[in-house]
C-alpha cells in the first residue's frame, strides 16, 4: 500500500500516524479566531484575569467578550462569565477578594456599570448604578473605594426611570416614524465638533472622575470644577492621593493635550496642577503612574500641537509635591523612540516602558540617574497590553514568530516569554502561512526604507508573481512584525504582499517622522516607489502585474502612487481623499488643518493645499482602475473623499467602482462587511491582474 508522504507506519503499533496536511487560509476561518485582551495579574501573581472574545455569525457582529482566569503556571484555565451580554474590564480588588468588570447585563439600568464576582466562587452582583456613561474604574489600595470615569448624560436621552408612554401612531407635524416623536434639531457651537464614532460633539457635556464608596454604593464627585474632562486617574499608594489627566487651558478644543493633576482623594477637592500649562506640555496623553515611595509621576509627554499626527511620545517624571517641574527621562530622548505604558521599577531607580521600534514594540528600562536604556525583551517582536503584580508580568503579544502566530497571553519571565492561553493554536496550526520577511531599500535621495514581504503560499525561489503594494495608515503607525490577515488572505491566493514603512511612520525616530509634515505625498511616494522597484530588483515582483491599495491614510496615499506612477494595473482605495482643502470643516482634523497648514484663506496654505491635492486636481493622470471604499457614517474621513475620487475617474472613463458600508464608521466592523470587503478587494486584483474576466462582480460569490 502507498502511504501519502504526509503518512508515517509505525511497525512496531501497526499504526499509522498521519500529520495533518496544512492548508492556506481561508475567509472561513475569521469567524474562528478568539481575541484575547487585557490580562490583569492577580495581586499575589498567582492567577491572570483576561476578556476573550469571537465573530457571532448568526448575528453578524463582533460577539460578545468574557472573562477568563488562567493560573500563572499555565496548567488551569477557566471561564467565569457567560452571560447574554459582554464582560470587560476585568480588575481584581488589592486584597485579591473579588474581581470586578464593567458590563450592560439585564438589570443594569443605566448601560455599562460596574460588577463584582467573589474569587471563590459564586454568581457576579452590580456594584455601581451610575447614570452617566462609565467608561473606566480603578480600585483604591484599601479594595474599599473606586475611582470611576464617568461622562455626564445625556440630556436628550430617555429616563429608564420614567419611561414615557409610547406614541399614538399617525402623528402629525413634528412626529417621526411611526408617530414618535421628531428628533430635535443638532446644534453645532463648538471649534472640533464632530469624532468618529462619536459623532456630533456638542454642548458642553464633560467626564469627569467619581469616587464610589463600596460599602455604602455611594457615589461622588471628586473635585468642583466644570469646564475641563478628567480622565486617567491612579491612586497613590497610600491611597490618599489621586493624579489623573486633564487640559485645562481656556479652550481645549483649540490646543489639544493636557496636564497632569494630583487631588486629595476626598469628594469635592481642589486639584493642583503639577505640569505646565503651554503649547509644548502633553501630560494628557495616558495615565499617570506612581512611583512605590509615591513621590514621583510618571507619564507621557507630547510635542507642539501643529507635529500632533508626527508626535513621538516622551517619558517624562514630575514630584507627586509640585516641588519641582516636570522633566524628560534623558535614557527615553537618547533613544528617539516612542514609549507607550510606563511603569516604575520596585526600586524607583528607573521605568519600564514599551518602546516602537522600525516593526517592532519591546520592553525597555529607563535608569532615571543616567545611563542607557536597556531592552528587556529582544527583537522581532510587537507587545501590547501588559500588567504585573507580585512575581506575575502577563502580556499580549502573538510571541517571537509573530508573522505567522496570534495575539495571546504571555508570562516574561526575566525578559524570556512563555505563552499561557493557547486559544487560538490549534487553528494556526492548520493552516500554512505565506513567509514575511524583512526587506530594506534606498529611496530617491538616499534614505534608507523597511518593510515586509510576504511570499505567496507555495512560493517557488526565483519566480516572478503578481505584487500587490499594501500601505498603512496613519501615518502614525507602522507596518510590524504581527500576523497580518490581509496579508495572508492575498498570499493564500497567489499574490507577494509589500508593506513598507514611509517617512512619516512610527519606529525611525522624531526626523523620519515629521518628514512628511505639510508636504502630503511627496517622500510617501519616493518611499514607496522605492520598495516596489526593490521587489521588483530581487525577482519576486512580475513588473507587468502591479497592484496598490490601502485604507485611511493607506487609501489617500494610494491616490497619491495610481497619480504618480501608472505601472499599476489595479487598486483598492479606503477611506481616503484626494482634495484635501474640501475637507476643511468637514471631518475631524480641523486642528491639524489650522496648524500644520494654516487656514485656506491664507494665500500660502492654500498654495500647500493645491499642492498636496495632485491626485485630484490632476485626475486626468490616472490610469489605473480602482475601486473605492467608505464607511457611510465615517466622521475620520468621510466618504465623499471616495466619492469624489470615484466620480473623476467615472468621468475620465476609468474603470472604477464605489462600495459604501451601511451604518459603518471609518473602521469597518460588522464581520459581513468585512468579508464582503476582502472579497471585493480580491476579486478586482484577480480581475487586472490574473486576467481573470469578470471576477470583479459587483456581489462577489462567497
Amino acid at each position: 500500500m502507498l502511504l501519502p508522504r504526509f503518512c508515517l507506519l509505525t511497525l512496531a503499533s501497526s499504526a499509522i500516524l498521519c500529520a495533518q496536511a496544512k492548508r492556506p487560509f481561508k475567509l472561513d476561518d475569521l469567524e474562528k479566531f478568539q481575541e484575547v485582551r487585557d490580562p490583569q495579574c492577580s495581586p499575589d501573581g498567582e492567577w491572570v484575569a483576561y476578556a476573550v472574545s469571537q465573530i457571532d455569525v448568526k448575528q453578524d457582529r463582533n460577539g460578545n467578550s468574557h472573562i477568563w482566569m488562567i493560573s500563572y503556571d499555565g496548567k488551569t484555565d477557566r471561564q467565569l462569565t457567560n452571560s447574554e451580554q459582554s464582560e470587560s474590564s476585568p480588575r481584581w480588588s488589592p486584597d485579591g477578594k473579588y474581581l470586578a468588570f464593567t458590563s450592560s447585563r439585564p438589570g443594569a439600568a443605566h448601560g455599562n456599570q460596574v460588577w463584582l464576582l467573589p474569587r471563590d466562587g459564586g454568581e457576579a452582583v452590580q456594584l455601581t448604578d451610575t447614570k452617566g456613561r462609565l467608561s473606566s474604574f480603578e480600585w483604591s489600595p484599601d479594595a474599599k473605594r473606586l475611582a470611576l470615569v464617568i461622562g455626564d448624560p445625556d440630556p436628550d436621552a430617555p429616563d429608564p426611570d420614567n419611561p414615557q408612554p409610547a406614541a399614538q401612531s399617525g402623528g402629525g407635524r413634528g412626529r417621526g416614524a411611526a408617530g414618535t416623536p421628531a428628533p430635535k434639531p443638532i446644534v453645532i457651537d463648538r471649534y472640533h465638533f464632530k469624532q468618529d464614532v462619536e459623532g456630533y460633539i456638542t454642548g458642553h457635556r464633560h467626564n469627569y472622575i467619581y469616587l464610589f464608596d463600596v460599602a455604602a454604593k455611594k457615589t461622588e464627585r471628586l473635585t468642583t470644577q466644570t469646564k475641563w474632562d478628567e480622565g486617567g486617574p491612579s491612586w497613590s499608594p497610600d491611597g490618599k492621593w489621586i493624579a489623573f489627566a486633564s487640559n485645562h487651558v481656556a479652550d481645549p478644543d483649540r490646543d489639544p493635550g493636557g496636564q497632569v493633576f494630583v487631588v486629595e482623594a476626598k469628594a469635592g477637592s481642589t486639584e493642583k496642577m503639577l505640569t505646565a500649562m503651554d503649547a509644548h506640555a502633553g501630560g494628557g496623553r495616558g495615565r499617570p503612574e506612581w512611583s512605590r515611595d509615591g513621590k514621583w509621576l510618571a507619564f507621557l509627554e507630547g510635542e507642539d500641537k501643529k507635529w500632533d499626527e508626527y508626535t513621538q511620545e516622551h517619558l517624562a517624571i514630575v514630584p507627586a509635591d509640585g516641588s519641582a517641574q516636570a522633566a524628560l527621562v534623558k535614557s527615553a530622548m537618547d533613544l528617539d523612540r516612542g514609549v507607550n505604558n510606563p511603569r516604575w521599577s520596585d526600586d524607583g531607580k528607573g521605568i519600564f516602558a514599551t518602546v516602537t521600534d522600525d516593526m517592532s514594540v519591546y520592553g525597555s528600562y529607563f535608569p532615571i540617574a543616567g545611563g542607557a536604556a536597556r531592552p528587556v525583551v529582544a527583537k522581532p517582536i510587537v507587545l501590547g497590553q501588559r500588567h504585573s503584580a507580585g512575581n506575575c508580568a502577563a502580556v499580549i503579544t502573538s510571541g517571537p514568530n509573530g508573522d505567522s502566530s496570534h495575539n495571546e497571553i504571555w508570562a516574561l519571565d526575566q525578559g524570556k516569554l512563555r505563552q499561557l492561553t493557547h486559544k487560538n493554536d490549534a487553528l494556526m496550526a492548520e493552516i500554512e502561512w505565506g513567509k514575511t520577511e524583512e526587506v530594506r531599500f534606498k529611496s530617491k535621495d538616499g534614505t534608507e526604507v523597511h518593510g515586509l514581504l510576504t511570499y505567496p503560499v507555495g512560493y517557488k525561489p526565483g519566480s516572478r508573481v503578481p505584487l500587490l503594494l499594501r500601505i498603512h495608515g496613519g501615518p502614525k503607525g507602522q507596518d510590524a512584525h504581527t500576523l497580518s490577515i490581509e496579508a495572508q488572505w492575498f498570499a493564500a491566493n497567489g499574490y507577494a504582499v509589500l508593506r513598507m514603512n514611509y517617512r512619516g511612520s512610527d519606529g525611525r525616530g522624531s526626523k523620519y517622522q515629521k518628514a512628511i509634515a505639510a508636504d502630503w505625498g511627496h517622500y510617501e511616494v519616493e518611499d514607496l516607489e522605492a520598495g516596489v522597484n526593490g521587489a521588483i530588483q530581487m525577482g519576486v515582483a512580475d513588473p507587468d502585474r502591479l497592484g496598490v491599495g490601502g485604507w485611511s491614510y493607506g487609501g489617500i496615499l494610494t491616490d497619491y502612487m495610481i497619480a504618480s506612477d501608472t505601472r499599476f494595473k489595479a487598486a483598492t482605495s479606503g477611506a481616503g481623499t484626494a482634495f484635501a482643502v474640501s475637507f476643511y470643516g468637514t471631518d475631524q482634523y480641523i486642528i491639524q488643518y489650522d496648524n500644520e497648514f494654516g487656514p485656506p484663506w491664507n494665500a500660502k496654505a492654500w498654495e500647500e493645499y493645491v499642492k498636496i491635492s495632485y491626485p485630484f486636481l490632476h485626475a486626468d493622470r490616472i490610469k489605473t482602475p480602482t475601486i473605492f471604499f467608505g464607511g457611510e457614517r465615517d466622521f475620520n474621513v468621510p466618504v465623499q473623499g471616495g466619492q469624489q475620487m470615484y466620480q473623476a475617474l467615472r468621468s475620465l472613463g476609468i474603470d472604477t467602482q464605489l462600495i459604501i458600508y451601511p451604518d459603518e464608521f471609518h473602521g469597518i466592523q460588522r464581520p459581513s462587511y468585512v468579508r464582503d470587503r476582502y472579497e471585493r478587494y480580491l476579486a478586482w486584483y484577480d480581475k487586472y491582474l490574473k486576467k481573470s474576466p469578470g471576477a470583479a462582480a459587483t456581489s462577489p460569490a462567497r
